[in-house]
Order: C-alpha cells, then structure tokens, then sequence
C-alpha cells in the first residue's frame, strides 16, 4: 500500500469532515432565514449529523477492519460528496435535514478509515508522524472553516458551503476505490465472520439516544431518550457477552491503555467544546463583538493546535504517551481556569487574557490528540484498527455534545450565591472534571526502554502494560562500549 496515498487520503477525509462542520455552523443562520423555518429546525440540520454518525461509527470502523478501509473511504468520500451536493439544492429544511442523515452515514463510513488505513499502511512504530499530520490539518481546517464558511455565505448563500467539498471528495472516493482492486477484500489480520448485526443494533441505539438527549437535555424527550440509552447500552454489553464474533474484539477491548485513551479524547474534547461555548457567549453577548473579532481572539487556539501537533509526536517519541497526556491536560486545565479568569476581568483587557487561555486550550488539546489517538490506534492489531478507529471518532463526537450540554446547563448557575458569573461557573467545572481525569494516565504507555538480550529465545521480550510505548531489541551491531543505539522508531 502507498504510503504516501493513504496519508493523503487520510487528511483529506479528515479535513473534509472538519471543514462541513465549521462552515455549516457558521452559514446555519442564513438557512433559517432563507427557508423560514424555527431555532428548532435550524439545530436539527447539526443534530440529525451528529446522532447518524455518531450511532454508526464503530459499526462502519468493524466493516472497514473485514471489507478493506480503502473501499469504505472510498464509498464514504463518493457518498459525502453526492449528498453535499443535494444539499445544495435542498428545497426546503426537511430535506435539508434528511440529506444530513444521509451524510451521517457516508460520514461514518469515512472517519473510521481515515485511521485504519493508517494502520494498517505504516508499522506501529512509525504511527506518531502521519498521526500528527493528520491531527495538524484537522487544526488547519477548523482554523480556516469559519473564515471560509463567512465568506461563502456573504457572497453566494448558504448553499454554497455544502459545495466545498464535493470535487475533494469526488477526487479522493475515485483515486481510493480505483487504488482498492489492487488491495485485499479484508484488511490484514480480520478474520471472515458474520457480522454481529445485533450488537450494531444494540449500540446504534443507544449512541443516537445518548447524542439526542444530550444536544437537547431540557427537551420532552430527554427522560425517555436517557431510559433508552441506558437499556440500549445494557443490551449492547449483555450481546457482546455472548455473540461469538463480537462487535467490540477482544483484542480492542483488551489492549493496554486503550479505554483509558478514549475516556481522555471524551473528556478534553467535551472541555474544549464547553469552554468555546461559553467564551463566545462572554465575547459576543457580554462584551458585544462582532463573529469576526470573536474569531480573531479565539486564533491563538487553532494556532496552538496546529504546532502542537508535531511537538506532540516528538514529545510522545521522547517521553511516551503518560508524561505527553498528563502534561497536556495540565496546559488544557490551565487555559480553563485562565478563560474563567478572563470571564471575570475587564472588557478593555479581557481580550488578551483570552488570547492566552485560548492559547493554552489548543496547545493542551492538540498534545493530547496525537498521544492518545496514538494509544488507540498502535495498541490493537492491524485487523481490529477500524473498530478502534470507530471507538476514537466516537469518543470525538460524544465528547463535544457533552461538554456542550454541561455548559448550557451550568450558564447562569453562579446566581448571587457565587463570585462567579454565569460563564465561569461552566469553565470552572469542566476545568475540574478535566483534572479528576489525569488518574487515568498513569494506564497509557510510559518512555520507550531497550530491552536487554537474553529476555527471550530471539532476544525480545514483552512489555508489560502501561510500561513502555515502543519496544525495542538490543541487535548485534549496538553491542559493545557505545551500548544501545536510538530506537527503531528514532532513527
């Protein structure tokens, strides 16, 4: 497999991805104007996406792992871009919000690969690079896409934000599925199973109940959407007891670091997403910025994140993914307390404070991007990587939707009783919550150790868990008064 092909790929359906999701947020209050529908419906063109890809991801990751993750990319690209387009075309918010249903599932047929097929393309120790690239243009993407999306709307409608990525997509589905008849039917190591299409019912379920209820807490249907999550997800664990082929592999669920690694990715992804709530609130309704300079204050994140990404890998390399992660959040919890502090202070000088907990947030976040998307992926064989690949982008589509729901619920909850204003009681709490999760570092893999001759027959020896993320064998050529070289990994 091309290495350089399936890097490409892999930004490019991340990027794609990103880039819908930032230039619809910012186009939403043109369609609701130029279709004349309600708040309501305007937010369903978001949350009928989110409930459909979320409720499918890990499904479309276990297909990837037995059908090839090229051929999912493929058909996942082809069919994001199809429906971008009729979207555009859309003749009213029904349609609009059908449309997103379907783009839901081309979404989640695409995001699992995007990661799979970095598995499966590069050997375990060389994963940290393509990673951050990836990690690094998603931050691009995010940076550029409100920009973007602005513009478009100014100029042309709301329409012509869903046309963005229709040619990428086209392009990159038809190089993929051309590239796939050379490929494999399974990705190396799946073994030929039926499908647990019980257990996909099962979890379906329950992530689509878990997003509604969590995108719309104080609506009619938040109790019986909680119900049918809970029920949902104790007939998905009950079903996974049983089936012979699982949906959930026991090498994934079994692989050091790896629940730890995705609790992290939901909790800072849900703090990031909290804390940009309630600064944009502070900026625009509090201090009456206009979008383009919350933008410009807000800068300093997407930055941070870009030029995380690459220090991240290299700090994975060097101290390993514990030391990366704990240190990451303390710089993400940081940011937290800087932007309630910033919540607090005056209009005239409130910016720069914000510039810096922003700063802080991107640099926290995009640290801990690269290391624990590392952990998901290099600790599960080849043949589990879509199913892991799905549990990660999972974890990123809850994590935001939470962190979302605490913060609305916490908005104005300082009253007279708190020094705090409404907005810092949200930043205050997730900055808490953020911290009450560094235990679970101490799971993820420690430094690279060489491993001394002799602990086995050839020389190698197994690494116990949570110890060391690369192993690396003492060869014949190290040998002597120099001792040990670099790692293979850091050559």
């Amino acid at each position: 497999m091309n290495r350089a092909l399936v890097l490409t790929g892999s930004v490019a359906g991340a990027v794609v991805v990103a880039l819908d999701g930032t230039v619809l947020m910012v186009a939403q209050p043109a369609l609701r104007r130029d279709l004349d529908t309600s708040l309501a419906g305007a937010q369903w063109t978001g949350t009928a996406y989110l409930v459909a890809v979320a409720a499918l991801l890990v499904v479309a990751g276990r297909f990837g792992d037995r059908h090839g993750h090229l051929r999912l990319y493929g058909v996942g690209m082809l069919g994001f871009g199809a429906v971008s387009a009729a979207i555009a075309a859309a003749p009213g918010v029904g349609w609009v919000i059908g449309l997103r249903v379907a783009q839901g599932v081309c979404g989640a047929l695409l995001q699992p690969a995007t990661l799979g097929m970095l598995r499966t393309a590069y050997p375990p120790e060389e994963l940290r690079r393509p990673i951050a690239v990836r990690t690094a243009a998603i931050g691009l993407a995010v940076a550029v896409g409100p920009v973007m999306g602005g513009a478009l709307t100014s100029a042309f409608g709301w329409r012509s934000v869903f046309l963005v990525n229709v040619v990428p997509a086209a392009v990159c589905g038809t190089v993929a599925l051309a590239a796939a008849r050379r490929e494999p039917r399974r990705a190396p190591g799946a073994r030929a199973a039926r499908p647990d299409l019980a257990g996909a019912l099962w979890l379906a379920v329950a992530l689509a109940a878990l997003v509604h209820t969590l995108v719309e807490p104080s609506g009619a249907w938040a109790l019986p959407g909680a119900a049918l999550a809970v029920a949902a997800g104790a007939g998905f664990v009950r079903r996974e007891r049983r089936a012979p082929d699982p949906l959930l592999p026991p090498a994934v669920r079994r692989s050091p670091g790896v629940p730890a690694a995705l609790a992290l990715l939901v909790t800072v992804s849900a703090a990031l997403n909290g804390a940009l709530f309630c600064a944009v609130f502070v900026l625009q309704d509090g201090w009456g910025l206009d979008p383009l300079g919350t933008a410009l204050t807000a800068l300093p994140l997407a930055v941070l994140l870009v030029a995380a990404a690459p220090v991240g890998a290299v700090t994975l390399r060097r101290a390993g993914a514990r030391r990366t992660v704990a240190g990451a959040i303390g710089a993400l919890v940081a940011g937290l307390l800087v932007l309630a502090v910033a919540a607090e202070g005056d209009p005239a000088s409130g910016p720069a404070v914000f510039c810096v907990g922003f700063a802080l947030l991107g640099a926290g976040f995009g640290a801990v991007m690269v290391a624990a998307t590392h952990v998901v992926v290099r600790q599960v064989p080849a043949g589990s990587a879509g199913v892991a690949g799905g549990w990660q982008q999972t974890a990123l589509n809850v994590g935001p939707v939470l962190g979302l729901a605490v913060a609305t619920l916490l908005m104005g909850a300082g009253g007279a009783r708190s020094p705090l204003s409404g907005a810092a009681v949200p930043l205050v709490v997730l900055a808490a919550v953020t911290s009450a999760a560094l235990p679970l570092c101490r799971v993820l893999p420690g430094r690279s150790r060489v491993l001394s001759p002799g602990a086995g027959s050839d020389g190698t020896a197994p690494v116990p868990a949570g110890r060391s993320d690369v192993e690396h064998t003492v060869t014949g050529g190290e040998r002597g008064v120099r001792g040990a070289s670099l790692g293979h990994d850091e050559v």
